[in-house]
């Protein structure tokens, strides 16, 4: 393993377990501004600038480390859109796309736990009626939604 990749002993093989699998996730993930990026590139593909507006208090070189590093997971792709000087504009892989779910959770749960000022954030809610939104899994071949504290199988 080497020092400046901390996660290349999780590449070398699969997630053997639901804590190896966390821990897969985590050293690609679990820092203070990945997760912003995926959040604000959900909706579309945005320039560098576009980005920066989106991640207010992120400086641009941690902005682009974090851009690069993501893009090296194959969470991001990064196209050109101006050779000089070279430009770019990100959107989301597959991968990356994979990751809405997770990030509406941990939003959902911060607006239950009061978002960070003090009060209340904005939770997802239903469009008919406003009431909030409970994000559960869901089971497509058995068309059922898994219960509160049902165990569920990782393999």
């Amino acid at each position: 393993m080497s020092e400046r990749d901390p996660g290349a002993r999780l590449r070398t093989r699969p997630a053997s377990t639901a804590a190896d699998a966390l821990d897969w996730a985590l050293t690609r993930v679990a820092d203070r501004w990945t997760l912003h990026i995926v959040d604000s590139l959900l909706a579309r593909p945005l320039r560098f600038g576009e980005l920066s507006d989106h991640i207010p208090g992120v400086a641009p070189n941690i902005l682009t480390n974090r851009l690069r590093s993501l893009e090296r997971e194959g969470i991001v792709h990064a196209s050109r859109y101006q050779q000089r000087p070279a430009r770019f504009q990100y959107e989301l892989t597959e991968a990356g796309r994979d990751l809405a779910g997770a990030v509406a959770l941990l939003r959902a749960w911060g607006a239950r736990q009061g978002g960070g000022d003090g009060h209340a954030a904005a939770a997802a809610r239903h469009p008919v009626c406003g009431t909030e939104l409970d994000l559960r899994s869901y089971c497509p071949t058995c068309e059922r939604v898994t219960e509160a504290g049902e165990d569920l199988l990782w393999v």
